[in-house]
């Protein structure tokens, strides 16, 4: 029996994600602290067995819902209690996102649309680096995104599907998405919507009881969980949730800064290249077919929506804007399947800014491919200043030159696209660029970035790995997630130790180890005479944590 195109390219997207999304996910820690954070709360719901809780060493975690974390908790009970285990959820978000893409894309626009818009999603970036990762946002993400979906076709006026159908499945997406990661969906979906409405002068077949529909379906999916936490008496998670929730979006986190444009850049930089091929799209007026308008504008709303607000939050982090992910993959996707309509060729200042990208990650790979090699030169001419800097460049990274095969990957793709492009294959052009992106992010994965950690967190987890949980424990001055999943915390830790002048009381016959910034060292130690000094090692985590280890008295106070 022979297979149709269409089932032809679900399979190999499907075999292809497997592949680049699953293989090598258990060779590298845990990030912290998102990745830990995740994985160490799933793991404490193995350990109490209590799966309406989530929890941060062994308390309440009233910072996210538990629908992502209950998704480790079943691959953890499937793989283990493992790296591999904590991201094989978004590995499966990534086939069912590529999946997602290709069928709306070849739905609305055509087969090619289709597979080329799950082509530019995974050629990307951070995309691609997501789909490897442990973090919520790949999950929270589609769910977004599909329920806002359901609101691009609602109000297309060529529309002729079931919208009872397609409002009940959009309302229980945005719920799922509240599970995933709290209201900030809600509000994204119901800006974006406003914003559409006000710029459409309120002229729209909406009606009254698909409003309510949406509604009904999302309260009842989003609140089940926290209707059980009121059922259970447990409502204070829910205030505490709550103020949370304004405190991040009112202030700024520790350590979680940044310049204004801080998401335009990440998402300029971050999703290459589709965000490139993105910047065309915006002429609307001259580049974007009339049938395509309703879905462009909703998109650019989308991307605009999500930039904005996000630039507006006081606290920055990367993945915050990640939601703007789909709707630059699309235009980027609108721009190119027009171009290949068209015959034409890419703009030579689109050409050159790829070139320029290009130069910039290959520039990065060399400097880091020969950090080893150079950093002498770094350290005994002065030209670093921050002590703490200097340590971690005591480690050695153990660059090999074989990253150079992921930097060779973007350039013989970006030259092919230059051969393909002078030739007037579009096409071709193009998918030379992305294959070659997507091979330079595959093998950054496996060949750079486990280099790049032993800079960082590698010596701290290393640590914990090696105590025996049941006589020691460790605690970092300055948030860490590493001691708890990595040190398998079998019980709540000690009091706070962040000021040493009050009391600790340590269980007997038991030993505490405290890690802290190399720069603490020597404060700590002559003001602290019960402190023993342990060793030091290279590992950089976040501005107030880690690099030292000792070790306290093992009298039961000190």
């Amino acid at each position: 029996m022979k297979l149709s195109r269409v089932s032809g390219i679900r399979i190999f997207f499907v075999l292809g994600a497997i592949v680049l999304f699953l293989s090598f996910n258990g060779n590298l820690h845990l990030f912290d602290w998102d990745e830990i954070n995740f994985a160490e709360s799933a793991r404490e719901m193995i350990i109490t067995g209590d799966y309406a809780t989530v929890m941060i060493n062994f308390e309440p975690f009233w910072e996210k819902p538990p629908l992502f974390i209950w998704m480790q908790v079943i691959s953890m009970k499937l793989f283990g209690i493992n790296e591999f285990a904590a991201r094989f959820p978004n590995a499966i978000s990534g086939i069912l996102t590529l999946l997602f893409l290709f069928e709306v894309g070849r739905r609305q626009f055509g087969f090619r649309f289709g597979w080329m818009w799950a082509l530019v999603y995974a050629s990307s970036f951070l995309p691609f680096f997501y789909f490897k990762s442990g973090i919520i946002d790949p999950w929270f993400n589609l769910f977004i995104y599909g329920s806002i979906y359901t609101l691009i076709r609602y109000t297309d006026n060529n529309y002729k599907g079931n919208k009872t159908l397609l409002t009940l499945i959009g309302g229980i997406l945005l719920g799922l998405a509240i599970l995933t990661k709290g209201p900030a969906g809600v509000l994204i979906a119901l800006l974006t919507l406003t914003i559409f409405l006000t710029v459409n002068r309120f002229r729209t077949n909406i009606q009254l009881k698909h409003v309510f529909i949406f509604s009904l379906a999302t309260i009842l999916t989003g609140g089940s969980w926290f209707l059980h936490q009121l059922l259970t008496e447990n409502g204070q998670v829910i205030i505490d949730f709550i103020e949370y929730q304004i405190r991040l979006f009112s202030t700024e986190g520790a350590g979680h800064g940044g310049f204004f444009l801080y998401h335009f850049v990440v998402v300029l930089v971050g999703v290459f290249p589709a965000s490139f091929f993105a910047i065309p799209a915006l002429k609307v007026k001259r580049n974007i077919l009339p049938e395509q308008k309703h879905d462009v504008f909703w998109n650019i709303v989308i991307m605009m929506t999500v930039l904005l607000l996000f630039t507006i939050v006081k606290t920055k982090i990367v993945h915050y804007s990640s939601l703007a992910y789909f709707p630059v993959s699309f235009l980027a996707t609108i721009h190119i399947h027009n171009l290949i309509e068209t015959r034409k060729s890419t703009s030579k200042i689109l050409t050159v800014g790829l070139g320029i990208i290009v130069l910039v990650y290959m520039y990065i790979l060399i400097f880091l491919s020969n950090l080893d090699a150079i950093k002498p030169y770094l350290l005994e001419n002065d030209l670093i200043k921050d002590t703490f800097v200097k340590a971690n460049l005591e480690a050695k990274g153990g660059w090999s030159r074989l990253e150079w095969l992921s930097g060779m990957s973007l350039t013989v793709g970006y030259l092919g696209y230059l051969w393909f492009r002078k030739r007037s294959q579009t096409q071709k052009a193009v998918v030379s660029m992305l294959g070659g992106s997507l091979l330079y992010i595959y093998l950054s994965m496996i060949l750079i970035i486990p280099k790049i950690e032993s800079y960082s967190q590698a010596s701290l987890i290393e640590f914990c790995k090696s105590i025996d949980p049941d006589k020691s424990c460790v605690e970092t001055i300055g948030k860490s997630y590493a001691p708890l999943f990595y040190g398998k915390r079998i019980s709540p830790s000690f009091p706070d130790i962040s000021d040493l002048s009050n009391p600790i009381t340590i269980p007997e016959n038991r030993e505490l180890f405290i890690v802290l910034k190399i720069t603490r060292k020597q404060q700590y130690l002559e003001k602290y005479h019960q402190l023993e000094y342990l060793y030091e090692k290279t590992g950089m985590y976040l501005p107030d944590i880690i690099l030292t280890n000792r070790i306290i008295s093992k009298t039961d106070q000190i």
